[in-house]
């Protein structure tokens, strides 16, 4: 699925009779490198699928339990099934099947922040599903080892952030002019033009969507899809009544057909059936 300057860290802890989570928002250190780190274990072994929408968030798992089972942009195959793994960013739905029995870390990096802590060009993980040996190598067999042996959530997480700031220290920060750049286009709600950013920065939109796939792994054009998308999600969840036509040229669609088709794209799915979903 740490030392800090920061108070105890802010933290949720949620179960039903399927599952239990735990949810944490990071420590200061990690302020725009990890957004939360979640532990969940599944405690009813059912069959269940679900469907997230494109995100600008790269998540580790770390696994101590049964794979899942996941399809970028479609329905997971046979061959589909992940246990402890790292996914860049992807500009349609992704399908996740899980079968009762899995219990897992996971660590929601930024696009920067995920740059940074895992040292590689993000554009070879943007699309895929990598494993953990292949992203972190021995560190993160050892390291997963050391939290199996934990039986305690909170005790993982800290074990978790710990590491994530350890290594930190010793990698590079990311490029100036693309953190920039991200947010621009975030501040902007995906409407800023690229040619814009470019233009400001002083480089051609080529250099730019190079730099951009090393730093974040998907060019500034698919980064301003997903911002977009993903506030109007958030007005349209947070109105009274919709009016998708007025929504759409709010956030910088062409039009209401626009707006479907790209909802469709980035989500799998209509406006409408998105809303209902999340609400």
């Amino acid at each position: 699925m740490a030392n800090s300057q920061a108070p105890t860290n802010a933290s949720a802890d949620h179960s039903t009779g399927q599952f239990e989570m735990v949810r944490r928002t990071p420590s200061r250190s990690l302020a725009g490198v990890v957004t939360d780190l979640i532990g969940f274990r599944e405690l009813v072994p059912v069959y269940v699928r679900q469907s997230e929408a494109a995100s600008l968030t790269v998540p580790l798992v770390i696994s101590f339990g049964e794979p899942f089972a996941i399809g970028l942009s479609q329905a997971p195959g046979d061959n589909d099934r992940y246990a402890s793994f790292a996914s860049g960013l992807h500009t349609g739905p992704v399908v996740i099947d899980s079968f009762g029995r899995s219990c897992c870390v996971q660590v929601n990096f930024t696009p920067l922040g995920a740059r940074r802590f895992f040292g590689i060009p993000m554009h070879e993980l943007a699309d895929r599903m990598v494993t953990l040996d292949e992203v972190l190598g021995p560190d993160g067999n050892a390291l997963r080892e050391r939290l199996g042996q934990e039986t305690g959530w909170h005790r993982r997480l800290d074990l978790v952030e710990s590491y994530i700031v350890e290594r930190l220290a010793i990698t590079a920060s990311p490029a100036a002019e693309i953190a920039w750049a991200m947010a621009k286009i975030t501040s902007s709600g995906g409407r800023i033009r690229i040619a814009a950013i470019a233009s400001e920065i002083g480089c051609s939109r080529k250099h730019l969507a190079a730099r951009f796939a090393d730093q974040v792994g998907i060019g500034p054009k698919a980064v301003a899809r997903i911002v977009r998308f993903d506030r109007t999600a958030r007005l349209a969840r947070n109105a009274d009544q919709i009016d998708w036509a007025d929504l759409a040229a709010e956030c910088g669609y062409a039009d209401q057909a626009h707006l479907v088709r790209e909802f469709r794209e980035l989500s799998g799915t209509t406006p409408t059936a998105l809303l209902q979903k999340l609400n």
